[in-house]
């Protein structure tokens, strides 16, 4: 395995320092959409992110997520500065490294709860095992839903989807889990299971979260909150 996935735990998990990010370079249309983001997050952190709609918290988590290169700046992951790094390392500190939560939970409908979650270690080793098998059991009755292994994807309730999506982000054992409005799509009561779980994930397994929501309820509820306005953090 490379050294790229190697963890300085004494480390942040994250740290961005003058990030910017502007489009269309060179060009007379060129624009700037972060002006230079500046915040960190510790082991077990859990962050909110709010803004209003084009603020640039999308685009801020993407680079978070090292799907897309800032402009300018540094953004170290887990004591590992990321700005240099080709997009094979890229690739692999993202998988071994980050877990993602989205709105929509992206499962294969096709496959049950259980081979949803063992997805993302196959593609990690190649193959699948009894200890894959195993893990991804554990991590379906860490989310209250081990009697529902089995049952195809699309015959769960959408809270149920969402926590499937919450296990197969965890496989794989993350340092930070990324959630984009992942209680957007659900109801009341649902939106708050789902909160309370990557809150009780977040403290009892010491991953960081960072939580995007137009909820301010949910916000309040978080260790800090980051305000995105203009591309700027207020």
């Amino acid at each position: 395995m490379s050294s790229v996935v190697h963890i300085d735990v004494a480390r942040p998990v994250l740290e961005l320092k003058g990030i910017k990010k502007s489009f269309n370079l060179g060009q007379s249309n060129e624009t700037e959409v972060l002006h230079g983001i500046d915040f960190g997050l510790s082991r077990g952190e859990f962050c909110a992110i709010v803004g209003p709609s084009g603020s640039g918290k999308s685009t801020l988590l993407n680079i978070v997520g090292l799907l897309d290169r800032p402009s300018s700046g540094s953004l170290c992951m887990t004591g590992k500065e990321t700005t240099l790094l080709g997009d094979d390392d890229l690739t692999q500190l993202r998988g071994f490294t980050i877990g993602f939560v989205f709105q929509y939970h992206h499962l294969i409908s096709a496959f049950s709860a259980l081979e949803n979650v063992m997805m993302p270690m196959i593609g990690a080793h190649g193959h699948a095992s009894r200890d894959i098998e195993q893990r991804a059991l554990d991590l379906l009755d860490s989310v209250g839903l081990r009697p529902w292994a089995h049952a195809q994807s699309t015959r769960l309730s959408g809270g149920q989807q969402q926590r499937v999506a919450i296990a197969r982000a965890l496989a794989m054992k993350p340092s930070l889990l990324l959630a984009d409005e992942p209680t957007g799509n659900l109801d009341t009561q649902s939106a708050q299971t789902v909160f309370d779980l990557l809150r009780s994930i977040s403290k009892q397994q010491g991953t960081s979260v960072l939580f995007v929501t137009h909820n301010p309820a949910l916000a309040a509820l978080c260790d800090k909150t980051i305000q995105v306005v203009d591309g700027m953090i207020r």
